[in-house]
């Protein structure tokens, strides 16, 4: 569980503009259809529908769509806590896929468990339709803008 109060500041208009730009996405994001539904301090989360283009010739979502929106929230998490003009980048994370998926929506709950001046670790549970499907826990690196 996210102790909110451990966390210096929380900029809530950074949550609010995740939000607001869920429809001008691009690149892998924009084409899995993830959209940031909400946040509050050391927290995020995130959906995708589960579109057909999305499954293995088994019928079950590829790992690699599950794993993807973890990276993405994974990151986005941390934005309302970092002081403007930081950045943060994914340096490493685990995933475990606990069930298989093949329709519905995917729901990811991203909860910041530590973050220091240069560092955070986050986890994610993902569920589809009300059942948990994935776990994941990751490192983000966090940086000062370089100097101009």
């Amino acid at each position: 569980m996210t102790d909110k109060s451990k966390f210096d500041q929380y900029d809530h208009a950074v949550t609010e503009g995740f939000i607001r730009a869920n429809d001008a996405l691009t690149g892998l994001p924009a084409y899995l259809g993830i959209r940031i539904t909400g946040g509050s301090p050391g927290t995020m989360q995130a959906q995708m529908e589960v579109r057909k283009e999305f499954l293995t010739p088994f019928g079950n979502a590829h790992g690699g769509i599950v794993t993807a929106l973890c990276d993405h929230i994974l990151g986005c998490v941390c934005y309302p806590l970092m002081k403007r003009g930081q950045w943060a980048a994914t340096t490493e994370f685990k995933v475990n896929l606990l069930a298989p998926v093949n329709t519905g929506t995917l729901v990811a709950d991203a909860q910041v468990i530590t973050m220091t001046r240069t560092i955070a670790v986050v986890r994610i549970d993902v569920s589809n339709d009300g059942r948990l499907a994935c776990i994941a826990q990751g490192t983000v690196l966090i940086r000062d803008p370089k100097p101009t």
